[in-house]
């Protein structure tokens, strides 16, 4: 009997986390959201966080964004497999495969991960809130109907980031979490871990290897509510505006609003042509189009022009649909040639569009804003990551500003307070969309009765381009940006025409050998350290060097006079095996 005894106390005293078979990754915060590599994504973790999360918008007060237990509160997710499913087999992804082998070494076969949108369920129902699933819709969507009800809400998406990836965005019942709710929400995570962590294994909804004991089985049926208002939100907007007689492909590949966006566009009127449409998760990111990428739309348009006639656009959107891109059509020959429009330069269309009186943009924005009818609106730039534009169009707001806007380089367009047009308002969505940019570009050119591509051609002549290596270590990111840094932390800005500092003057002999006259680079000017480091040269250059806050990717965004020097900036950059970026790698890593 004491044996027997013995042996009980034994189990009982078997925590969660010494029971577990793998080392336990941290989900953290990236540039918007919590991002991580799915082999890392257990239930387990996913549920951690965002019990914490939930906890921190519990005590918050209601003007604040807080929530109350017992109320509805929102959930969605977008289209990759491993959000609403268990990923266990290399059926999708070998780098997946790859990069589950990798972190889970220590068990002889691939773990099950994924199933994220579940664990989110399961915290909203254990953190005494009423869980309500909208559906697989577009980010925007979700956090428009919650918003519109003051209700907090959450959703599961990678976003734009690598196939392998995923994570999830909470959101509080007025707004994105920001910057400075991270901290709190930490500290509040740890002690959701501990508590977890400490709990005996047998007791414990989790298994060894992260994830729930029991089969979470499948989500619940949504109905279209939400997708609903959001067409109604833009429907009622614009209504009397028309796409009449404009024919227009959408690229529709694996976002989760591709359905939507086809049907928004019907309902004003457009000839839409669906194409590209791909079961197979693809991770478009707005911001850094690559060739192969290009190569595809060019193709699709190619194929409808011959079938359908000539296009007046090509628009499309990233998976969770909350950062457009589009693309003016111009003649080429029997065929057609598409031209790849920033989401910066989109943003300012779309600004002058909507009348704003204030327009937020983080510092990686192509500097054209500065030179255009728009420079004398323009607020304090901030860093990279809609909570910073969102903390920068607050501040807007609070001064007095009535038509307040923003957006980000990939095009997200934020709204930061409630239009109102030909009698007719629209209520601030202080997060990013991307259905709003692609009406606002389509609308001002039907009315001017300009082509797409002559619309933006009105803008002032400022060419941006953006470009990434992926796989790249963030501590050596990081160790990039220190080197070009002054060590004083709170020097935001060098302009060397009055630097004297022997420190500065050196970053800026450093940086010479690395954007060189030989590539084309004049002199180092100005360097702003806004986030990352921003380099200014004599002959009207940028060149912006920046770690991605989702990914360990190292970025590099180019501005300049003409869109082949932008482009060539930006080839430079990413060039293999010896271009801008990996010379960087190697002067830190020695």
């Amino acid at each position: 009997m004491a044996t027997q005894s013995s042996s009980r106390m034994s189990n009982a005293a078997v925590t969660l986390r010494a029971s577990l078979d793998y080392d336990p990754v941290p989900l953290k915060f990236g540039t918007s959201g919590r991002r991580g590599l799915v082999a890392d994504l257990t239930q387990l973790e996913v549920y951690i966080t965002a019990t914490a999360e939930l906890e921190y918008l519990q005590s918050l007060p209601k003007p604040e964004g807080g929530i109350v237990r017992g109320e509805e509160f929102y959930f969605a997710c977008d289209l990759r497999p491993s959000s609403s499913q268990i990923v266990s087999e290399p059926k999708t992804s070998p780098d997946l495969a790859a990069a589950i082998r990798d972190r889970c070494s220590r068990v002889n076969s691939q773990p099950p991960r994924g199933g994220l949108t579940q664990a989110v369920a399961q915290a909203i129902a254990d953190s005494g809130m009423r869980p309500v699933f909208l559906g697989r819709i577009p980010t925007p969507a979700l956090a428009s109907y919650a918003f519109d009800r003051a209700k907090g809400s959450m959703m599961v998406t990678g976003s734009h980031i690598p196939f392998d990836r995923n994570g999830y965005k909470t959101n509080t019942a007025h707004g994105e979490l920001l910057k400075r709710d991270e901290t709190p929400i930490q500290a509040r995570v740890e002690k959701v871990r501990a508590r977890l962590y400490n709990q005996p294994a047998t007791e414990s909804r989790f298994n060894a290897g992260g994830m729930f004991q029991a089969d979470s089985g499948e989500l619940p049926p949504a109905t279209r509510e939400a997708t609903e208002a959001f067409l109604r939100r833009y429907a009622d907007f614009f209504a009397g505006q028309t796409l009449r007689g404009k024919r227009i492909l959408v690229y529709q590949h694996s976002a989760v609003g591709r359905d939507f966006l086809v049907e928004l566009l019907r309902h004003f009127g457009a000839e839409v042509i669906p194409a590209g449409r791909s079961e197979t998760f693809v991770p478009i990111d707005t911001e850094a189009i690559d060739a192969e990428q290009l190569g595809i739309i060019q193709s699709l348009a190619t194929a409808a022009w011959q079938q359908h006639g000539p296009l007046d656009a090509v628009v499309s959107i990233d998976g969770d649909s909350d950062r457009p891109l589009v693309l003016g059509v111009e003649p080429e020959g029997t065929s057609c040639r598409v031209k790849f429009f920033g989401g910066d330069l989109v943003g300012m269309v779309v600004a002058e569009y909507l009348k704003a009186d204030a327009v937020v943009v983080p510092v990686s924005c192509n500097d054209a804003l500065d030179r255009g009818p728009l420079r004398a609106v323009v607020e304090p730039k901030t860093r990279i990551g809609s909570p910073y534009v969102i903390a920068g169009m607050q501040q807007a707001v609070a001064a007095g500003r009535k038509a307040v806007c923003g957006w980000e380089a990939n095009g997200g367009f934020l709204l930061g307070s409630t239009l109102t047009r030909n009698g007719r308002t629209l209520r601030a969505l202080p997060t990013r969309d991307a259905f709003l940019p692609i009406l606002g570009v389509l609308f001002c050119a039907a009315e001017k009765g300009k082509s797409v591509c002559a619309l933006f051609d009105e803008l002032p002549r400022r060419f941006s381009r953006a470009a990434l290596l992926k796989n790249f270590p963030r501590p050596i990111s990081e160790k990039i940006v220190r080197r070009f840094s002054p060590a004083e932390s709170d020097v935001h800005e060098i302009i060397f025409a009055r630097a004297t500092d022997p420190g500065q003057l050196k970053i800026r002999a450093d940086l010479g050998t690395f954007f060189s006259p030989a590539l084309g680079f004049g002199a180092v000017e100005k360097v702003d350290y806004t986030d990352g480091v921003r380099i200014y040269f004599s002959n009207g250059d940028v060149a912006h060097v920046r770690p991605s806050g989702n990914a360990d990717e190292l970025r590099i965004y180019a501005v300049a006079d003409t869109q082949s020097r932008a482009n060539a900036i930006a080839r430079m950059g990413v060039a293999e095996p010896d271009g801008i970026l990996r010379r960087l790698e190697a002067a830190v890593s020695s």
